[in-house]
């Protein structure tokens, strides 16, 4: 089946599970993945549900063997979501309850959030992502968006490593005619029957440093905006651009108010 069936094949189906009792302990996680790894230092003392709720789809594997299924550029990478078993439509993870909107930070460049459905606050379950600009006040304005989405963590970046360049690297890899997934190449025999090695594959997301606290000494952009009306873009915008139909078709994903074009 070709990336081009993929809109017919999904099926924008939320499982809800039973609640978890699993306590958020780590700061640092490592995404493993076939790009190359980052680590991710997280807010768990300030976004403590969406920290817990995101550590228990680690600690169960749900991450393992899942790929990046959207790349937008100027815009996101994410994942968290699908995994290729072989053939099409991609498998959706078993996904938990949903939890509660927690907007304590700014959706700048370098931070990840969870993702969630329009409309709907308090609607995130497995699916993240990570900004790879300054998505909070321009464009999809999500520091204000759909209650404003919650940033529970910060790429790791410093004198040693760059998580940020394995993320743009992800970024800049093709994509196939008419969906937003990142591929090793988009020649058309790849589209039309794709094999596992042409996604890029997240193998894990391990515990890196399971100390109590490890973000006090980061800068981070407190969310103050949250409470503003959300301004539509402009006709003429050239940040807006459509969401394309695989963007459409998976519950979950990520919304935004950019115009969605006919």
């Amino acid at each position: 089946m070709s990336f081009k069936s993929i809109k017919t094949a999904l099926s924008p189906v939320l499982l809800a599970l039973g609640v978890s009792t699993f306590s958020a302990q780590a700061t640092i996680v490592e995404f493993q993945t076939s790009q190359g790894d980052f680590k991710v230092n997280l807010h768990d003392e300030t976004t403590p549900k969406t920290v817990e709720n995101f550590l228990k789809y680690v600690t169960d594997g749900d991450y393992d063997d899942t790929i990046f299924h959207r790349a937008v550029d100027n815009f996101i990478v994410q994942g968290g979501g699908f995994a290729f078993d072989g053939t099409f439509p991609l498998t959706g993870i078993d996904t938990d309850n949903t939890i509660v909107n927690e907007p304590v930070y700014s959706n700048v460049k370098g931070t990840i959030a969870m993702a969630k459905v329009s409309g709907n606050a308090n609607s995130a379950t497995s699916q993240w992502f990570v900004n790879m600009k300054d998505n909070s006040t321009t464009g999809a304005q999500l520091d204000i968006q759909n209650s404003g989405f919650t940033v529970f963590g910060e790429v790791v970046v410093n004198d040693t490593e760059d998580g940020m360049a394995t993320l743009e690297k992800i970024l800049n890899l093709p994509r196939c005619s008419g969906n937003e997934i990142p591929v090793t190449s988009n020649t058309s025999a790849l589209c039309d029957a794709p094999t596992a090695e042409n996604f890029v594959t997240i193998y894990s997301v391990v515990i890196y440093d399971a100390t109590s606290k490890t973000d006090a000494n980061l800068t981070s952009v407190k969310n103050t905006l949250i409470n503003q009306p959300v301004e539509p873009p402009k006709k003429d915008s050239g940040g807006g651009g459509s969401l394309t139909w695989f963007s459409l078709a998976l519950l979950g994903l990520l919304t935004s108010v950019r115009k969605i074009k006919n």
